[in-house]
């Protein structure tokens, strides 16, 4: 295993994606790979942690440009690198992995999303060309992932989909790193007044939905907003709503200081709309409040509910009411020891299955497998 070279690509994610560098990258180093790392940002070319991430430039001209130019560009970095192995993160680069397989190389296609299901989902697509794409997504999706050495899905509901196109395939979950979170200190919960949402902010994840359940909040604290807005026109109509008083809009923040936010919270709201993309997906912010200690009010799509009301730890909502999700963050605010209970039960269930550490694992056999 020592020194055999693994080259992980992205034309699309940032460098330092939660995922492919936090968790991925760093691990792999860790375990005693020679890490890669190709990206397309234009802030340049560096060693962060051991692992040589290397900057093709920044992508300009728009998604048809990003497709073509920035991909080619990934594939001869990825060529200069000779790697053992190729992993790659978006589905524009399956054509890559296509041209690195011709070449003898070992290729890996990471599945973040169910693709097809996605672009169904796309609310600026008419339902009628969003179904021909959706089809012409899936043959693209099974034509290429055919004929290279295997796929990572980032769900099971993806693994049990990619199986039926390529028997070499594995789910590595995006369980948070325990380390990461274990240490925030949870014997001040009895102070803590306030709830958080972290992640990207957009109508179907529920954003005007819990700004409205601010109204109703009997908690003293205000809604710690951990994220940025995806949406100009869901920014600016959400600003105007009455529950944005009690709304503290923190942007964008690193790990650390979302470690922080979990640490002033007495709850963690994952209230995303049951689109179809949503109804299979394993959200990693539910899992980090869990690791957090704070329990999750989520929304009741029957598999998170399977985790939440299964673990107990948390409440499930439907996520187009407001009053339910006020009526929970009410609960707890109101219930904190109830409240402590059901976090200690989320970290404690991941510590014991749902953590990267497991996961992790998972990624190693298969390199191992295929080296």
């Amino acid at each position: 295993m020592l020194n055999k070279k693994i080259a992980h690509l992205t034309s699309a994610h940032p460098r330092y994606d939660t995922r492919i560098f936090i968790k991925m990258c760093n691990s792999l180093y860790a375990a005693g790979y020679d890490t890669a790392l190709i990206v397309a940002d234009g802030k340049g070319s560096e060693l962060k942690n051991g692992i040589a991430i290397i900057d093709v430039g920044v992508k300009t001209g728009g998604r048809i440009s990003r497709m073509t130019k920035t991909v080619y560009k990934v594939y001869k970095a990825a060529l200069k690198l000779d790697a053992d192995i190729f992993h790659l993160h978006d589905p524009e680069l399956l054509l890559v992995a296509l041209l690195l397989k011709r070449k003898g190389k070992k290729v890996v296609f990471d599945a973040h999303e169910d693709l097809p299901v996605q672009i169904l989902s796309k609310p600026y697509l008419h339902p009628f060309f969003a179904k021909v794409i959706s089809k012409i997504a899936h043959y693209y999706e099974s034509f290429l992932c055919k004929r290279i050495d295997a796929v990572v899905a980032a769900t099971p509901f993806i693994r049990d989909k990619f199986l039926k196109i390529n028997s070499t395939t594995v789910d590595v979950n995006n369980y948070p790193k325990v380390e990461e979170f274990i240490s925030i200190d949870t014997a001040n919960f009895s102070q803590r007044e306030s709830c958080c949402y972290i992640g990207g902010i957009t109508k179907v994840r529920g954003i005007y939905e819990i700004v409205d359940a601010m109204v109703q909040s009997e908690a003293n604290g205000s809604l710690l907003l951990a994220g940025n807005f995806l949406e100009k026109q869901v920014q600016n109509d959400v600003i105007k709503l009455e529950g944005w008083n009690k709304v503290d809009d923190l942007g964008w923040l690193n790990r650390e200081d979302i470690q922080t936010v979990l640490g002033r919270s007495f709850a963690g709201l994952v209230t995303l709309h049951p689109i179809e993309n949503y109804k299979d997906a394993l959200p990693v912010k539910m899992f980090e409040y869990m690791a957090s200690g704070i329990p999750v009010i989520a929304s009741n799509i029957t598999l998170w509910e399977d985790i939440v009301i299964g673990d107990e730890c948390g409440i499930c909502v439907d996520p187009y009411s407001s009053k339910e999700i006020s009526d929970a963050m009410n609960y707890l605010a109101n219930n904190l020891e109830v409240a402590k209970a059901m976090g200690a039960r989320g970290r404690d269930a991941v510590l014991k299955k749902y953590n990267w550490q497991i996961e992790e694992e998972k990624l190693f056999q298969l390199y191992s497998k295929l080296i």
